[in-house]
């Protein structure tokens, strides 16, 4: 008998990266949502030709969190820190804060606040959970976000 428990029929996982050339420079974003019930899956990736790496992380998941029909348990798959600490650990103190970020005991705006605001309102719609996992690892659906979000910022940057 397994004490397994069962996985809900509205659980994805949404694998995210976003990528620079410079920080800022051209970056490219990119994510895979994969539906473990029924197998299916969804990818999509762009580019915008002035961005930080940061900015691109967190667009990943926007456009993934976007992309879902109907509220879900996400989890989302980063590599990055910026983007797991962000949802886990800051967030909710940056909204108390009215998007302040405490700096040397001054309040400051919080970095790509349209960004995490943007996160802010799909987390009210799906209940997220945050996994990391290292970059440049050998994680297969990591390494096709990586080379998926390079190759969008590197065709906008060919024309």
């Amino acid at each position: 008998m397994s004490n397994d428990v069962p996985t809900p029929r509205n659980y994805v996982k949404l694998y995210t990266d976003g990528a620079c050339s410079g920080n800022p420079g051209p970056g490219g974003w990119a994510f895979v949502l994969i539906h473990p019930a029924t197998g299916k899956q969804l990818s999509d990736s762009g580019a915008e030709a002035e961005t930080t790496n940061n900015r691109m992380e967190l667009t990943s998941v926007i456009k993934g969190l976007e992309a879902l029909k109907r509220p879900c348990v996400v989890e989302i798959v980063t590599d990055s820190d910026y983007v797991r600490k962000g949802i886990l650990e800051w967030m909710a103190g940056w909204k108390a804060r009215g998007w302040q970020r405490k700096d040397g005991g001054k309040l400051k705006p919080v970095l790509n606040a349209d960004l995490w605001k943007r996160i802010d309102e799909l987390a009210d719609r799906h209940q997220l959970r945050v996994t990391h996992v290292a970059g440049h690892s050998g994680h297969p659906e990591n390494e096709l976000c990586d080379r998926m979000a390079v190759a969008a910022y590197r065709k906008l940057i060919a024309g």
